[in-house]
C-alpha cells in the first residue's frame, strides 16, 4: 500500500451509508390554519380543498375544529412545502380580504 492509501472496512461504509441518509431528510412542519372572528366557513373549506388537497368530508371536519379549538392542523410538510402553502394561504386570504392567518411549527 502507498501513503496516505485508507483502508475501509465494509462496516464504516455501511455505517456512513446510515448516516447519509438520515442527513437528507428534511425536516418536517405542522401547518395550522387559525380561527378569526371574519374568515367564513366556506372560505376556509376552499382553501383546505384547493392548498392542502382534502376532500369535502375532510375540510369541513377540520374547519369545524379550526372553528371549536381556535386552530387546526391542516398537514405535515417538509420546511420549503409548509412555507409554500403558508404563502398561499395568506396570498389569497389577502385577496379575497379575509384575515385568515396561518402558522407553522416543528413537527
Amino acid at each position: 500500500m502507498g501513503m496516505g492509501t485508507k483502508v475501509t472496512k465494509q462496516s464504516d461504509t455501511q455505517e456512513l451509508n446510515r448516516e447519509e441518509l438520515s442527513v437528507l431528510e428534511p425536516e418536517e412542519y405542522r401547518v395550522y390554519l387559525m380561527n378569526d372572528d371574519f374568515t367564513t366557513m366556506e372560505f376556509v373549506i376552499s382553501i383546505l380543498m384547493t392548498v392542502f388537497h382534502k376532500n369535502l368530508p375532510e375540510a369541513t371536519k377540520l374547519t369545524l375544529e379550526v372553528h371549536r379549538k381556535g386552530r387546526g392542523m391542516a398537514g405535515v410538510y417538509p420546511y420549503d412545502i409548509a412555507t409554500t402553502k403558508t404563502q398561499q394561504v395568506h396570498a389569497m386570504a389577502r385577496q379575497r380580504g379575509f384575515p385568515l392567518r396561518c402558522a407553522m411549527e416543528k413537527a
